[in-house]
């Protein structure tokens, strides 16, 4: 690859051919690069356009810690408008980002936090309740299940009823359409994104997203109309969340941002989870390690008391290390000149921060294919090493509470079930629309303790 100024060399593959690699096998498509490359590399984008992958931690720094006016950001995600809105979060870019990640921050800190602890395990223990001791199950869909009514409770306020009917029901379709091996490709294929009526896959994705949209706007003039409500709810702190101007979110930021909540926020969790239940089961060391701390606390502990447990806190980690959900972080367009480890970037170039190879670095983490939660015991990583929800102004809102879910789901069912694995080959993440995840097919069986 040759260009008129100096970038990171990279592979000369028609894009075409890189494309399905880069959908059928994410791993490897960054692996195989930095293999042959070393650390930083380039591809070429559509429109020849370079994109210049970095992942080591000097370079992460410079990025994330750059001033937010060199690059655009929420460009890069417009692609996903069809789903999330051009209000999202992840679409916004300058002042208009800032003021929505400031209207969007509360609900997820501190008092917030705390008063979803007991709704969490609750859910939890609702759903595996339906597992039946010795008989196998799809991990993935219980994982899902107790995501996605995590969400309806905590960010949309609903417990029962029609409307959380409706939307469980609508919003698991499009999900399961999401990871569909026919969307990863259409994600990336724009010629695929076509709506041929409502028997054609993107077509029906369409329709799909409208219905949901009239329930969540249905939900939220239900909210307006109440009066004197004490919810506290996410979408509730967010209607009544004010900017430096006085202003609330309208109608139809909300209903952006409720989406985004929903898809960032279920996919990721019920990838976390099932991942960790596969290491958790391969390794009996990690296993019994973990039993004995969870023990220690006795019958119904706090939940607050959980999230701090150091074993369980790192297993936590090394789950969302050795695969990260997402495997790069936003892509951030070049909007004015700046040099990152030696290349004078232009703008128009593409930078993408590897979350997948700065977790995998060698001198970082050693043996970086084995799952080892001591390491995060022995030491701090920095957030240019360790960035499972990204970095710098783009970094996900739902960091916190995603990581609380997580500790207080595996605790709530590992106190009470043993839970195996009934391949015990070892697998390797697939992609899942955006994301990496185990292999939709993994089942497990559980029996009491």
């Amino acid at each position: 690859m040759s260009f008129d100024r100096t970038l990171p060399n990279g592979p000369k593959m028609p894009r075409f051919l890189r494309l399905i690699k880069f959908v059928t096998q994410p791993v490897e498509y960054v692996e195989d690069f930095a293999k042959i490359y070393g650390d930083s590399f380039t591809v070429l984008g559509r429109n020849d356009i370079p994109l210049i992958y970095f992942s080591q931690p000097e370079a992460l720094q410079a990025i994330f810690a750059a001033d937010a006016n060199y690059f655009e950001v929420g460009g890069g995600n417009i692609g996903l408008s069809f789903l999330l809105g051009t209000n999202s979060l992840l679409a916004l870019d300058g002042d208009r980002h800032q003021r929505q990640r400031q209207l969007l921050t509360p609900p997820f800190h501190g008092e917030r936090m705390r008063a979803y602890g007991q709704i969490i395990p609750e859910i939890t223990q609702q759903v595996i309740t339906e597992w039946k001791p010795g008989k196998s199950f799809n991990v993935r869909h219980s994982m899902q299940e107790i995501s996605l009514r995590v969400i309806l409770r905590v960010v949309f306020g609903l417990d029962e009823g029609e409307n959380l009917q409706q939307l469980r029901h609508k919003i698991s379709s499009v999900l399961e359409f999401l990871g569909s091996p026919i969307l990863s490709f259409a994600l990336f294929f724009g010629f695929l994104q076509k709506d041929l009526g409502a028997w054609s896959p993107w077509g029906w994705m369409l329709r799909q997203v409208q219905e949901i949209d009239e329930l969540i706007y249905a939900l939220i003039r239900e909210r307006r109309a109440e009066v004197n409500s004490n919810r506290q709810d996410i979408l509730s702190l967010m209607m009544s969340a004010r900017d430096e101007n006085n202003q609330p979110m309208t109608d139809i930021e909300l209903r952006d941002e409720l989406m985004t909540l929903l898809i960032a926020g279920h996919e990721t969790t019920a990838s976390g989870l099932t991942w960790a239940l596969y290491w958790i089961d391969r390794l009996p060391q990690v296993q019994e390690k973990l039993l004995r701390e969870l023990e220690s606390l006795g019958e119904n502990p706090d939940p607050s008391i959980i999230a701090k447990l150091p074993y369980l806190t790192a297993v936590c980690q090394e789950t969302l290390r050795i695969y990260p959900i997402v495997i790069n972080g936003f892509p951030r367009r070049v909007k004015t000149a700046i040099e990152i480890m030696g290349y004078k970037l232009q703008p128009k170039d593409v930078i993408i921060p590897s979350i997948y190879l700065a977790h995998h670095r060698e001198e970082v983490y050693p043996q970086p294919k084995e799952f080892k939660p001591e390491r995060f015991l022995e030491k701090q990583f920095s957030p240019y090493e360790y960035l499972p929800f990204g970095g710098g102004n783009r970094r996900c809102i739902g960091m916190a509470f995603a990581q609380y879910e997580m500790k207080l789901v595996l605790a709530t069912i590992l106190s009470r079930f043993q839970v195996s694995l009934v391949n015990k080959r070892p697998v390797r993440p697939v992609r899942r629309g955006l994301t990496l995840a185990a292999p939709a097919g993994m089942r497990m069986v559980a029996n009491y303790r």
